[in-house]
């Protein structure tokens, strides 16, 4: 999303300048995506990637981040349904299709398509679960705020409140002023190293697939700023909604998260309105779901929503943090 440093080799004059400007820039700062991929990715028209695992009473709406796929919800979706839920994952509007595509839509576009699904399983469900990446679970918070007592419980992966994590340019602090400029809006920003994937032969097949344009499976090369300024636009609404969650939640995010740290799941913990658990993974970077320990997700999710069915609904809206996971919140908060 925001140009990403990699590891250069250390030693020599040369090395040592790139490893500065990686750190404060980004690799390759100023490039953009190669005039022949946007060529390309324009060419394309928008698939429909999503998807349903399973035929369990109990749902679970499953919703991919900013430039993404609901491929990278696939496995957790999988997983879920072996766990005995129905696991729906969704499209977010203007996802899976070109850099105009995405253009055409702003967060409220977004949200409307997570708005549809939802509502389209509850009429399936009785309980139903929502669980979101990175902007996926700012999504999730969202919907429940605007219907509140109708979700039973939250999965919230990677939450994305604050690009801090340590593969982030230094001057990333510069953005919010960069984007209200002309240049901003049509800054072209690209993934980069390493692509929220520790697993280096899935970050291998990764960045192939993005370089060839091939967005429905692994989501767009880069975004422009107009989009990153709707997320930014979205991230503000929901940091004041977020009191107002009461649904159970379960707060999942990579100790060496490189995009945004464990930081922002402490922020959650402190002031979401209702029940949090939270769990820190340390065999992964930012996209969980796909990453080494996506069965360590699986298996933490599935735990986490057959509780919340167990327990009553005006029993879960009431308590407190459970006594249980007070130290592992203890153990966010002293995180630096």
């Amino acid at each position: 999303m925001i140009a990403a440093k990699p590891h250069p080799a250390k030693g020599g004059r040369g090395s040592r300048w790139r490893q500065f400007i990686y750190r404060w820039l980004g690799k390759d700062p100023l490039s953009g995506a190669s005039a022949e991929t946007v060529r390309n990715a324009r060419k394309s028209s928008i698939p429909d990637k999503s998807f349903r695992h399973g035929n369990g009473d109990a749902a679970v709406l499953l919703i991919h981040g900013l430039t993404g796929t609901p491929v990278e919800m696939q496995a957790v979706g999988r997983g879920l349904a072996k766990e005995g839920f129905s696991a729906y994952g969704m499209q977010l509007a203007g996802h899976c299709g070109s850099e105009d595509d995405l253009l055409r839509t702003g967060w409220r576009d977004w949200y409307d398509s997570v708005e549809k699904a939802w509502r389209e399983i509850s009429l399936r469900h009785e309980h139903v679960f929502v669980a979101g990446l990175s902007m996926g679970a700012l999504m999730a918070m969202h919907l429940s705020v605007q219907h509140p007592g109708r979700i039973r419980g939250l999965g919230l992966y990677s939450t994305t409140l604050f690009y801090d994590g340590w593969a982030v340019p230094k001057l990333a602090f510069l953005l919010p002023l960069f984007l209200r400029t002309p240049v901003g809006a049509h800054y072209r920003f690209i993934e980069n190293f390493p692509y929220g994937v520790k697993n280096e032969r899935l970050r291998e097949y990764i960045h192939a697939t993005m370089i060839s344009g091939n967005s429905e499976e692994a989501g767009n090369l880069g975004m422009t700023g107009r989009s990153l300024r709707e997320l930014r636009q979205f991230i503000s609404l929901v940091k004041t909604e977020i009191p107002a969650v009461r649904a159970p939640a379960l707060v999942l995010q990579a100790m060496n998260d490189d995009v945004t740290s464990p930081k922002n799941s402490e922020y959650l913990v402190r002031h979401l309105g209702g029940p949090a658990r939270i769990e820190l993974l340390h065999d992964c970077y930012h996209m969980i779901t796909i990453d080494q320990q996506r069965d360590e997700v699986v298996r933490l999710s599935a735990e986490f929503f057959r509780s919340c069915v167990d327990v009553p609904r005006s029993k879960a809206a009431n308590n407190p943090v459970p006594a249980w996971n007070q130290h592992q919140i203890a153990d966010a908060r002293q995180l630096p």
